[in-house]
């Protein structure tokens, strides 16, 4: 028999929120082991005997150690019993079309979200500078990959991507990235999604479909954008540029 589920994440981290909301709305049973990268903890030896990589998430399953969240989700959504067939069909097509998107954003939406928002807002928090070039050119991708988003993926009938019914490990794992703009001034946020019609309703309609879990998970996430509004806040006043640190709620 298998030992107790361990999940080991930081809720700043996008997939780590996806990891665990997975979890929690499949009431699967687990231990959440917070390693804080705004700490340095995933460089500790204790973590890279879970993940040698140094990243989150990773989970232990009794002698059984995974790391990289898709391949986490594809694990937890095949060997846990009770698991609706919605997150990862069995049906071959279905599941290679899942594959599909989920690689398709590894290397494109999350490639534009994560370096859009290192860039702008929590690269001092997480000892970088921000770098406007850099910057400019992730939002390039980033709008590619919400155009692409808008009129392929979500192209279809159902509420969530490949036109389907019902969320899949890929929903959950895509609108977690994208939760991550949250911390942007609203202006900037807005300027980015609101032309995404179609995208815009697709969060909300994962956000609906695994609440109250998702807005558990996400609170640090809301915390931490009310924290940059301040700060924002006091630059706007003072004219004093903000400390670099943000506790522990900075890290992607």
């Amino acid at each position: 028999m298998m030992g107790k589920l361990k999940v080991y994440a930081d809720r700043m981290s996008q997939p780590s929120r996806a990891v665990l909301i997975f979890c929690r709305f499949n009431g699967i049973d687990f231990e959440e082991i917070k390693v804080d990268i705004s700490k340095r903890h995933h460089l500790s030896p204790e973590f890279r005997e879970v993940n040698p990589l140094q990243k989150v998430p990773a989970i232990v399953h009794g002698s059984f150690n995974l790391s990289e969240s898709h391949a986490i989700l594809v694990y937890l959504a095949s060997a846990f019993p009770g698991i609706a067939d919605h997150w990862y069909p069995s049906d071959l097509y279905r599941r290679a079309k899942i594959i599909s998107v989920m690689d398709w954003h590894h290397s494109n939406l999350r490639h534009g979200a994560v370096n859009y928002v290192i860039n702008t807002v929590l690269g001092p928090a997480t000892g970088r500078p921000l770098n406007p070039k850099a910057a400019a050119e992730a939002e390039k991708v980033l709008l590619s990959s919400l155009s692409k988003l808008e009129d392929i993926w979500l192209n279809g009938d159902g509420h969530f991507l490949l036109g389907v019914s019902q969320p899949s490990i890929a929903d959950l794992s895509m609108v977690c990235e994208l939760m991550q703009l949250e911390v942007l001034d609203e202006k900037d946020r807005s300027r980015i999604l609101s032309p995404y019609k179609k995208v815009l309703q697709w969060i909300e309609d994962t956000r609906t479909a695994t609440n109250p879990h998702f807005e558990e998970v996400h609170n640090i996430l809301y915390k931490a954008k009310k924290k940059f509004e301040q700060q924002r806040s006091r630059v706007a006043e003072t004219g004093t540029e903000p400390s670099n640190k943000m506790g522990g709620h900075s890290k992607m």
